[in-house]
């Protein structure tokens, strides 16, 4: 690449037009001037260490993409990058299983950037059951290509059309955000996936419906999920800020009878 592609002002430029800014929508976000804009983009005018920050935090700019723009300025990075393992996550990856643990017997699991696994309750099984494919569960585990794989968890998904719509415009918003190259490549894979429709066309949004459920056969129940997604508020840290904790409720009763059923299963004595 060249240095003109990697200057930070480029970078900002392209961040602006991911957004869908212009440069008079972001000035004004800034309180800047859009003359200043327009030379730092154009590299007529060198930001300083506080000005791409404060630009940063105008676009919504991920923390691993500051680091990256504050180095293309010239500056060091502002924001740690910790492998999970670090003894200095650990206070924020105990709460992590404590909200895991605390939401059982319903699923619930963590994911990294990637939508890697990272952990999960032990409510996680019948998400699990009958994986034609093994090479899905080897880690790291990724729970999208798991769940749309046909060897996957896909041909128990009842909904499959629906739900698979659902995460793929899911990915493509991160992709919108995030602007990372290997979820780019995953949403590639993934729509090259079979769409559960079979030639038909995409069932109709239920008008009075309020979420998009997850319908998966387990034996002969239909278990129904609705889902939350929770991320850290304030990080500073890139990998704690990339962390993210998927929790599955029961949409119904049956689905809930069924996972207490399995709970107090797993809770006898073998």
């Amino acid at each position: 690449m060249t240095a003109t592609q990697t200057s930070a002002g480029s970078l900002i430029r392209e961040w602006r037009m991911r957004r869908r800014m212009s440069q008079l929508d972001l000035a004004m976000e800034a309180e800047i001037s859009q003359r200043h804009l327009s030379f730092v983009e154009s590299g007529r005018a060198a930001p300083s260490r506080d000005m791409v920050l404060h630009l940063a935090e105008q676009l919504s700019i991920p923390l691993r993409q500051r680091n990256r723009l504050l180095l293309a300025a010239g500056f060091a990075p502002s924001f740690s990058e910790r492998p999970l393992s670090d003894a200095s996550l650990a206070p924020a990856m105990a709460a992590v299983e404590i909200v895991l643990r605390g939401h059982e017997p319903f699923p619930a699991l963590a994911v990294d950037r990637h939508w890697n696994l990272v952990s999960a309750n032990t409510a996680i099984g019948p998400f699990l059951a009958n994986v034609a494919e093994p090479s899905l569960l080897k880690p790291p585990v990724n729970v999208l290509r798991l769940s749309l794989h046909p060897g996957g968890v896909a041909p128990r998904i009842v909904n499959l059309a629906e739900w698979r719509a659902h995460l793929l415009d899911r990915l493509k918003h991160q992709n919108d955000a995030s602007g990372d190259p290997v979820l780019v490549e995953l949403e590639h894979e993934l729509r090259t996936y079979p769409s559960g429709l079979n030639g038909a066309r995409p069932p109709p949004v239920e008008p009075n419906a309020i979420v998009h459920p997850l319908r998966l056969a387990l034996g002969d129940a239909v278990l129904s999920f609705i889902s939350t997604i929770t991320v850290f508020g304030t990080p500073l840290d890139v990998t704690l800020s990339e962390l993210a904790i998927e929790s599955f409720f029961p949409a119904d009763e049956q689905t809930r009878t069924v996972l207490v059923r399995l709970a107090n299963e797993r809770a006898e004595p073998s």
